[in-house]
């Protein structure tokens, strides 16, 4: 759905949460320039201060999620697990199905203390992406062609860094290698038959290589794998739009700790032991869409108001900004500068637009679609 197509109160909505995102990201953008500095001095300090900023960055998505929307965040799992969440490094798998999941995550790490030291094996075409990319780039994470003969290298060597980080981090991999649709899962049952793998009813054939690599590099630094299997109650189907109209959703997430020694040494049954895992995901979303709920104990994540004050910080700053050039441009009297000005908040409207659209389904990569299938 279009921004264009909203209620005029959530169109106002939309674009003033955009501005303080967007402003706040640019200044976000020109502290993380500035700690550049840091780096040759304190490295450890360096990463500590990107932390904060990417935390206070997308934290803001999760006001969007919890405070605006009201929408309700689960988990389902055993009180051992939880309590050893965000207390040191992991592994993160995730199904990638919906179009704010990677907003739950943002939410789950944020509950733990992980939000600003998370980090994600991201496509590289984010890095061009004005001001997302950037503090995506500052924070650490790793970008990928989708070419593994290129991406290898590029992999190993990123996480390799991830050892000096000071603080507890979360590496999320989407191991399925892009978002979930029908036409996707089509073609990845033909590869799964064609390799005499069972087939999957809610996922697509996760790719092992990048896996398998993550999983021998990190052995001596991560403790544990974090999986994660999300649903939304009543079949819903989330938007980040939908948020924006304050439409509530019901997060449940179905998690598990697997401690890094339990998974097998060899490359070859490490890819076994992945597709043996998205097989026990199919069956836990199967029994969801039966039963409504996961197995295990349901704890409800209370919303923190840390998270909320950092938005009004923002959103104080950024329309006072506003206000004041609004009102300048107002009392200059000067046609050519209303002009500029109206075409400057029109213009900023249509690219928050496509950044939203980066979210959507509908708009999603082609990888993985029969043109650019590739088995591994």
């Amino acid at each position: 759905m279009s921004a264009l197509r909203l209620p005029k109160i959530y169109a106002v909505v939309f674009l003033v949460f955009g501005l303080v995102f967007v402003f706040s990201g640019l200044v976000i953008n020109f502290f993380q320039l500035c700690s550049l500095a840091l780096w040759p001095l304190n490295k450890n300090l360096y990463r500590k201060v990107n932390c904060r900023l990417t935390h206070s960055f997308w934290s803001q998505l999760v006001v969007l999620l919890e405070w605006w929307s009201g929408s309700e965040f689960n988990l389902f799992t055993d009180q051992d697990s939880v309590d050893k969440i965000g207390k040191k490094q992991a592994i993160v798998i995730f199904n990638h199905t919906f179009e704010i999941d990677l907003l739950c995550f943002l939410t789950l790490c944020e509950r733990y203390g992980m939000l600003g030291s998370s980090r994600v094996l991201v496509k590289k075409e984010l890095l061009y992406v004005p001001v997302i990319g950037w503090i995506t780039y500052f924070n650490g994470n790793i970008f990928c062609k989708r070419k593994w003969e290129e991406d290898k290298h590029d992999l190993v060597e990123g996480l390799s860094g991830l050892a000096h980080y000071p603080e507890p981090w979360g590496f999320l991999l989407c191991c399925e290698g892009t978002r979930f649709t029908k036409e996707k899962h089509r073609i990845s049952m033909q590869v799964a038959e064609s390799k005499g793998l069972p087939k999957l009813k809610y996922h697509l054939l996760p790719r092992s290589k990048g896996f398998t690599t993550v999983v021998q590099c990190l052995r001596e630094k991560a403790s544990a794998i974090y999986d994660v299997t999300l649903n939304f109650g009543g079949r819903q189907n989330p938007t980040l739009l939908g948020l924006i109209r304050r439409e509530k959703y019901k997060a449940d997430m179905y998690f598990r700790r697997i401690p890094l020694e339990e998974i097998p040494l060899d490359d070859n049954e490490i890819a076994k032991w992945l597709h043996e895992l998205y097989q026990e995901k199919d069956v836990l979303q199967e029994f969801y869409n039966q039963t409504g709920i996961f197995p295990g104990k349901q704890i409800i994540c209370s919303r923190r108001p840390w998270d909320l004050l950092n938005v009004s910080f923002w959103a104080t700053i950024t329309l006072f900004a506003l206000f004041k050039l609004a009102l300048g441009v107002f009392l200059s009297g000067s046609l050519l500068l209303t002009l500029t000005f109206f075409g400057f908040s029109g213009g900023a409207f249509f690219g928050i637009q496509r950044l939203v659209g980066v979210t959507e389904i509908e708009k999603g990569s082609s990888y993985g679609n029969q043109k650019f299938q590739k088995k591994e």
